[in-house]
């Protein structure tokens, strides 16, 4: 047998060979043929589907067309007009710039362009099939813009053919992939017909208003009701969009829109931040739901990491991350229990209990002088303030008074309860309810029953003041330093050499948390000092999940997500208890707690704390004005 000697390859079979990469199912051509569209300028899109896609894709746009000489270039292989040289490479601001894909696609499939440029008397066409990848020029019927039809997807690759899952799943994939350029590109408008039926019917979203509505038609009506608007700017980045709260979770992370200089992408580095800032908001195995569009310098954002551009590469990883956690952080912080189910405003606080100033001293442990901040929050809310009387002294129900005195000294407080009142009394007493109201009662001594302006309000006491003791506890740590506590036999590591350069790099980093460990050898550490939190942590698992967030991502957060298990663990365990009798005046005081707390509509375990049943939906219980 003779040695095989080096040949240029054909071109059809390269240009089979880059379909495999382009051309992974009817999706993939769909999300080419767009996004060429919208490069060319195009502000309406008309897609028709076919048996999937594998019978016919057919878009058509109001773009600005192709010159009738760059029509036959136009299914050669890496022909574009969109860079032309390195320094635009770098710097790309289209969404497409390799030149392949309608060369990869008219490889497979049966394809027909054609094209009118703005102002032009005569639209002409080009037609390739994958035998051959020579192309005629003719005169065709066509209104301004491009039109490119592709039929019978991979009818000369059959095995390729036979991966292709059922006309539904196909035709869903296509959904998904217009769904997210849609959602990319709010001036857009689509109009989507499958098996000749129309099936979406996208207009422009240029106002707010508008934009609203096409996150609700294309994400469900629950996600605007339940997310929260977020626009914020720094150094030279900019990060807006909806972001759900805690409360609207999902269990696949198939709800998760991430745009760049509005290209999808989906990237590890994006992943990882959104993660850390949903960290302790939401239940173990839910993920959250989010559009979000980042903006920057194409300059400091190479896309041109992968065949399909869903993956990119920030130049400065590290400030990304770290811009997007923060507003994220930021963000998710603000909507506290009840402030972001109303638009009233919230009363002053009561006096918290949190720890103050200078009462954990920096010589005594950590772990000891928190739990006596603990034990000392758990004094009963003496002192705290409670709704007055008109009389100026607080109100608390007398538990052995009837109910008929209870109810008489409440409507007194609460003109608005009173059977008669008028309109005007009504908006006057809302006007100062808190978010969450005030309590009436305590249920099996663990719910707290309160009444708002909308209703009734379910607290769960204990996954509420776990909440606040968590979000205290971190305050006091962040607030001194962190105390270390020296190993009595200190412990060496084997590491890579890699990971050993990477402790001497950042030593700052890890005494920040008052880690000491040493480089010892060429591959090896000795770890002599941990943070006093985390002294009965494993040690080895803990450097090593330390070091590994540091050569992936320039940092690490495992120091501090071993430390807030342990603040959650000490604030579960000093919580109070079921069935543990509160007061009136306590519930308040917890209640208003609740208000001041960041994050306090889920437990550190990302349970809710709390729930709300409206009016209307108690009237529809009992069947009232039926």
């Amino acid at each position: 047998m003779s040695e095989p000697r080096i040949r240029q390859l054909e071109t059809r079979l390269a240009n089979q060979i880059a379909a495999g990469e382009v051309v992974e199912r009817p999706a993939s051509v769909i999300k080419e043929l767009v996004e060429n569209a919208l490069d060319a300028g195009a502000t309406r899109l008309q897609v028709e589907i076919e048996q999937g896609g594998l019978k016919l894709m057919r878009v058509r746009d109001n773009g600005r067309g192709i010159h009738k000489e760059d029509l036959p270039l136009a299914l050669a292989r890496h022909a574009t007009s969109k860079i032309h040289n390195l320094q635009q490479l770098e710097a790309v601001t289209t969404l497409g710039f390799r030149g392949e894909a309608l060369a990869s696609i008219s490889s497979v499939s049966r394809l027909l362009l054609a094209s009118r440029r703005m102002g032009a008397e005569q639209a002409w066409q080009v037609a390739a099939e994958g035998r051959d990848m020579a192309v005629d020029l003719k005169p065709s019927a066509q209104p301004e813009g491009t039109m490119v039809e592709v039929r019978d997807l991979f009818f000369n690759t059959p095995a390729r053919r036979k991966f292709m899952r059922t006309e539904k799943t196909e035709f869903s994939h296509i959904e998904e992939t217009l769904r997210r350029l849609a959602l990319a590109n709010f001036d857009l408008s689509i109009q989507l017909t499958n098996n000749r039926k129309p099936h979406w019917l996208l207009p422009s979203a240029n106002t707010e208003l508008e934009q609203q509505r096409r996150l609700q038609q294309l994400l469900g009506g629950d996600f605007i009701g339940q997310s929260q608007f977020i626009d914020r700017s720094a150094s030279g980045l900019r990060i807006w969009g909806w972001v759900g709260l805690p409360s609207l979770t999902r269990s696949q992370a198939n709800m998760q829109y991430f745009f760049v200089n509005q290209r999808v992408i989906r990237d590890k580095l994006v992943g990882h931040a959104v993660r850390q800032a949903y960290r302790d908001l939401i239940h173990g195995g839910r993920h959250p739901v989010f559009a979000l569009y980042l903006s920057l310098d194409p300059a400091l954002v190479d896309v041109n990491v992968h065949p399909t551009k869903h993956e990119v590469r920030f130049r400065d990883g590290r400030l990304v991350h770290d811009f997007i956690y923060s507003s994220l952080h930021h963000t998710l912080a603000q909507a506290k229990a009840g402030v972001e189910h109303t638009s009233l405003p919230t009363q002053q606080a009561a006096p918290s209990f949190a720890p103050q100033q200078g009462q954990m001293p920096l010589n005594q442990p950590a772990e000891q002088g928190l739990a006596t901040q603990v034990s000392e929050s758990l004094r009963p809310w003496q002192g705290q303030s409670a709704p007055a009387q008109q009389g100026g002294q607080p109100f608390e129900p007398n538990r052995q008074a009837s109910f008929s005195q209870q109810l008489q000294a409440y409507a007194q407080l609460h003109p608005s309860s009173a059977i008669s009142s008028s309109a005007a009394e009504t908006e006057s007493a809302e006007q100062v309810i808190p978010p969450l109201g005030y309590a009436l009662a305590q249920l099996k001594g663990i719910y707290i029953l309160a009444e708002n302006a909308q209703g009734l309000v379910l607290v769960d006491m204990h996954a509420a003041h776990e909440r606040i003791l968590y979000e205290q506890l971190k305050q006091a740590v962040d607030a001194g330093q962190v105390a270390s506590q020296p190993l009595l036999v200190p412990l060496s590591l084997a590491v890579s050499s890699r990971e050993a350069d990477a402790v001497e790099e950042a030593q700052h980093l890890f005494a920040q948390f008052g880690l000491q460990i040493e480089r010892r050898g060429p591959e090896s550490l000795v770890l002599r000092a941990v943070p006093a939190l985390m002294a009965k942590a494993d040690h080895s698992q803990l450097v090593r999940d330390v070091l590994a967030d540091v050569m992936t991502l320039g940092h690490s957060d495992a120091l501090e997500r071993v430390r807030n298990q342990m603040l959650s663990t000490l604030a579960c365990h000093t919580a109070v208890r079921a069935n543990h009798r509160l007061s009136v005046t306590e519930m308040n005081a917890l209640l208003r707690d609740m208000e001041a707390t960041e994050r306090s509509g889920q437990c550190n375990h990302g349970r809710p704390t709390w729930t709300q049943l409206p009016l209307s939906a108690l009237d529809k219980l009992f069947l009232r004005g039926q």
